[in-house]
């Protein structure tokens, strides 16, 4: 087995604990996905309001090294905050956490799955391509309810 490969098979996707949380905002900033209008303290703080949704965290010993929320409206699921960290990309991570949704979405019953890529974000788009989703006919709307900053 590569190095790559025994690294992944080695490290456990596990729930979010509440020690992990800067280990967790950490990772997302250094993965890009923190921005000015969204406080990801307060999206950890929605998520574990969430009766039914999860965050999940990869751990490398009590490093983490991972993470992506999870959610199910009863329709859809979404996935949000999919990070791994860049000493670990490239070794089917990524992959392991979206099976991981995946396994735990089709459990509760959901049809589909829902994320939302920025434009530009050449490199998500490729690796969700890859995974088997597309982009759907439609646009997503948004509207502040409750401001971050």
């Amino acid at each position: 087995m590569s190095d790559a490969v025994s690294e992944a098979v080695a490290l456990e996707i596990v729930e979010f604990q509440e020690p992990q949380r800067a280990a967790v905002i950490a990772l997302w900033q250094a993965s890009g996905l923190v921005r000015p209008w969204n406080d990801a303290d307060k999206d950890i703080n929605r998520k574990l309001t969430d009766p039914v949704g999860r965050l999940f965290v990869v751990l490398d010993g009590a490093a983490v090294v991972g993470s992506v929320m999870v959610g199910y409206d009863g329709h859809r699921g979404t996935i949000y905050y999919l990070a791994v960290h860049p000493d670990h990309q490239s070794a089917g991570l990524g992959r392991r956490l979206m099976a991981h949704c995946e396994a735990y979405l089709l459990a509760l019953g959901c049809p589909k799955i829902n994320l939302l890529v920025r434009r530009g974000n050449d490199k998500a788009r490729g690796f969700y391509d890859a995974l088997g989703f597309s982009e759907d006919e439609a646009v997503s709307l948004g509207k502040r309810l409750i401001p971050d900053v």
